[in-house]
Order: C-alpha cells, then sequence, then structure tokens
C-alpha cells in the first residue's frame, strides 16, 4: 500500500491521504495523536497503553517523510515519537469508525466526558 496523496488541512485539522488501491480517508488530528503508533502512547506491551486525554485541539506543524515507508508527524503538544507507516495510516483510515469507538467506550467506562480536559502545556 502506497499513498499517491498526502494533505495537511490545518484549519479543518485533517490529514487527507489517498492511497494507490483508489481508498482515501480523512484522519482527523486528534485521532491520529489519541492511536499515535510510538511507545508513550502504545506503551511496551500489552496493558501498558497509554490513554490520551485532551488532544481534541491538537494540530500538526509538520508532515516529515521517513524514507519511502512511513511519515513522522509533529504535532503542536510536543508529541513526534510516532511513525506512521503506509500500511498503518491505511489501517487507522479503514477502521476509524470502530477505533474511535473504542476510545469514547474507554472515556465512558473511566466516568470521562468527552471532549476530555486540555492538559496544562509541558513548557517547551
Amino acid at each position: 500500500m502506497t499513498p499517491t496523496e498526502i494533505k495537511l488541512r490545518t484549519k479543518s485539522r485533517v490529514l487527507e491521504v489517498a492511497f494507490d488501491d483508489g481508498s482515501r480517508f480523512e484522519l482527523p488530528f486528534e485521532y491520529l495523536r489519541v492511536y499515535s503508533p510510538s511507545a508513550e502512547v502504545r506503551g511496551h506491551g500489552p496493558g501498558q497503553e497509554q490513554l490520551q486525554l485532551g488532544k481534541h485541539e491538537v494540530g500538526i506543524r509538520a508532515v516529515e517523510p521517513v524514507g519511502n515507508y512511513a511519515v513522522r508527524l509533529v504535532f503542536d503538544d510536543g508529541h513526534d515519537s510516532g511513525l506512521y507507516t503506509w500500511d498503518y495510516l491505511h489501517e487507522l483510515g479503514a477502521t476509524r469508525a470502530g477505533k474511535w469507538q473504542q476510545y469514547l467506550d474507554r472515556l465512558a467506562k473511566l466516568g470521562l466526558p468527552y471532549p476530555t480536559v486540555v492538559p496544562p502545556r509541558r513548557p517547551a
């Protein structure tokens, strides 16, 4: 799976990605941040995932290519350690509705409202 087009839409907070199979996805910045493939979010094994809160206003400052297989998204909350492979971006697009519902269900189970409170910014 290879992207044919990637557009960063900062006003609508969406990363638009088109693939060579004809699929096209609009991936909200918040969704991409919540499902970052980084160890900070995923942990180092099952059960170590860190629930991301207060990301509904997150922005993306840059989309940096990594070889021919991925991009690094630089978020305005300082997060930039996840490498989004083409396959992972496609998966996020294809499973967006289900994954987003899982996120909302996790919040509800913890009694947290959506959107969650934005945590204070760390000094840069």
